[in-house]
C-alpha cells in the first residue's frame, strides 16, 4: 500500500513472523501461555513484596518496581500481537502505533535504570554496610525510581517524536510484530540518517550509562567479596547479587544486539527473535530468576503458603 506522506498514513500493517498465517494457532498458544505466566509471575511478585514485611527493604522496593515495569512493557505489545494472530486484519492505527511505542519505550528504558539502581543498592549493602541505612534511605530510593521513570519517558518521547515526524511513502507494512523504531524508519522515504543517529545516541547513552554503573558497582563488589576471609561469607555475599547479574546480562545483552548492531535485510528475522526474547520472554523470566535464586523470596513464598493455604484438619 503506497503512501504519499506521513499525514496520509491512517494505519500500519504488522506483518508478524515468517510462517505466521500457517502456524498462527501454535504462535497464539505459545505466546498466550508466556503472557499468562508473565502476568501471574509479576503480579505475584508485586503482591508478595507488598504483603511480606521482611521484604520491605530498598532492594525489594526496586524489585517490586522492576516487576511492574516488566508487566507494563510486556502488556504494551503482547495483547496486540495475540489479537493479530487470530484476526484477519493485522493492523494498528497510526495513533495506536505511537502510543504502543511510547509506552513500550518508556518502560523498557526505565527497566535498565532500575537494574542500575539495584546494582548501586548491592554495592552500598556489601561495600559500605554500616552506612547502608543512611545512603539507601527511602528518600534516596524514591529519587532513584523517579529518575528511572523520567529517563524512560524522556527517551521514549524523543524517539517517538523523531520517528513519527518522518514521511512514509514506501509502504505501511511494518516487518515486525509490534511498532518498533527500526522497522518503522525503514518505511520512510525521508532521509533517516539524523533520526537513526538520534536513536543510536539515546539508546547508546542509556545502555552505556546504566551498564557503566552496573559494571563499576560489581567491580567494587567483587573486590569486597574477595576480601571476605570465610568461604561461607563470600558465598552469602555473592548469592545476594547472583539473580541481579543474571537478569542484567540477559536484558542488556539482547537489547544491545537489537539496537546497536548493523541492520541488514537478512537480519530482520533475527531481530524479531531478539525482540521476542527481551520484549516477551524476559518479563516472564525475571520473576522466576528472582524467586528461584533468592533465599529471601523463597522464604517469603513459604511463609505466605503456610499462612494462607494451610489446611486445619
Amino acid at each position: 500500500m503506497e503512501q504519499n506522506n506521513g499525514t496520509e498514513v491512517a494505519e500500519f500493517i504488522l506483518l508478524g513472523f515468517t510462517g505466521q498465517p500457517k502456524y498462527w494457532h501454535i504462535f497464539f498458544t505459545v505466546f498466550l501461555v508466556i503472557y499468562v505466566a508473565t502476568l501471574v509471575g509479576n503480579i505475584g511478585m508485586i503482591l508478595l513484596i507488598k504483603i511480606d514485611s521482611s521484604l520491605h527493604t530498598p532492594m525489594y522496593f526496586f524489585l517490586q518496581n522492576l516487576a511492574f515495569v516488566d508487566l507494563c512493557y510486556a502488556s504494551a505489545i503482547t495483547p496486540k500481537m495475540l489479537q493479530n494472530f487470530v484476526g484477519t486484519k493485522k493492523s494498528i492505527s497510526f495513533i495506536g502505533c505511537m502510543v504502543q511505542l511510547l509506552v513500550y519505550g518508556t518502560f523498557i528504558t526505565s527497566d535498565s535504570y532500575i537494574l542500575a539502581a539495584m546494582a548501586v543498592d548491592r554495592y552500598v549493602a556489601i561495600c559500605n554496610p554500616l552506612h547502608y541505612p543512611a545512603v539507601m534511605s527511602w528518600r534516596a530510593c524514591i529519587q532513584l525510581l523517579i529518575g528511572s521513570y523520567f529517563m524512560g519517558f524522556l527517551n521514549a518521547c524523543v524517539n517517538v517524536s523523531f520517528t513519527f515526524s518522518l514521511n512514509f511513502c514506501k509502504s505501511n507494512e511494518i516487518n515486525h510484530f509490534f511498532c518498533d523504531e527500526p522497522p518503522i524508519m525503514a518505511l520512510s522515504c525521508s532521509n533517516i540518517y539524523f533520526n537513526v543517529m538520534v536513536l543510536a545516541a539515546f539508546v547508546g547513552f542509556n545502555l552505556t550509562f546504566t551498564m557503566s554503573v552496573i559494571i563499576f558497582s560489581y567491580i567494587f563488589i567483587l573486590i569486597a567479596i574477595l576480601k571476605i576471609s570465610s568461604a561461607a561469607g563470600r558465598k552469602k555475599a555473592f548469592s545476594t547479587c547472583a539473580s541481579h547479574l543474571i537478569a542484567v546480562t540477559i536484558f542488556c545483552g539482547t537489547l544491545s544486539y537489537m539496537y546497536l548492531h548493523h541492520h541488514t535485510t537478512g537480519s530482520q528475522e533475527q531481530e524479531k527473535m531478539a525482540s521476542v526474547f527481551y520484549g516477551v520472554m524476559i518479563p516472564m523470566l525475571n520473576p522466576l530468576i528472582y524467586s528461584l535464586r533468592n533465599q529471601d523470596v523463597r522464604e517469603a513464598l513459604k511463609g505466605i503458603g503456610k499462612k494462607y493455604f494451610r489446611f486445619n484438619p
